[in-house]
């Protein structure tokens, strides 16, 4: 299982923007050198957080990236399932109709078991909690 280039970006995009707040609309180019990640790859992977109500986005030339809410308020669980188009490890997950065996598959109950620990752990995490200097150590 692995978690898509796409979300890590997001991810650390996101925790960017959580450190930098206070300090108004932040440009693209900033965060990417900051990251070390290309601009042009940045901007296919904050158009989804964007349509997930998670960024501010304003163009033109003061225009730049901030946080649509409080970092406190923005939990990872929802950096992902915006990046990744849900939280479901498997197809089956997220609806019974993918699979005919998924009513009563045992192995079901162990992939659920799995996400729900995720989903639960993501969560329970917020950009506040991470942004945090040193958060890596408590976490």
């Amino acid at each position: 299982m692995k978690i898509s280039t796409k979300t890590r970006y997001g991810m650390r995009f996101m925790i960017d923007l959580a450190q930098s707040q206070g300090e108004g609309r932040v440009a693209l180019k900033d965060v990417a050198d900051r990251q070390g990640l290309s601009k042009k790859y940045l901007e296919q992977v904050v158009a989804p957080l964007a349509s997930a109500g998670l960024l501010d986005v304003t163009r033109g030339n003061q225009g730049g990236y901030r946080l649509a809410r409080e970092a406190a308020s923005i939990t990872l669980a929802d950096i992902v399932a915006a990046s990744e188009d849900g939280l479901e490890l498997l197809d089956c997950m997220g609806s019974l109709s993918t699979c005919e065996r998924a009513e009563g598959c045992p192995s079901r109950r162990v992939w659920g078991g799995l996400q729900a620990a995720i989903g639960d752990y993501l969560s329970g995490l917020t950009l506040a909690d991470v942004a945090a200097p040193a958060a890596g150590s408590n976490l």
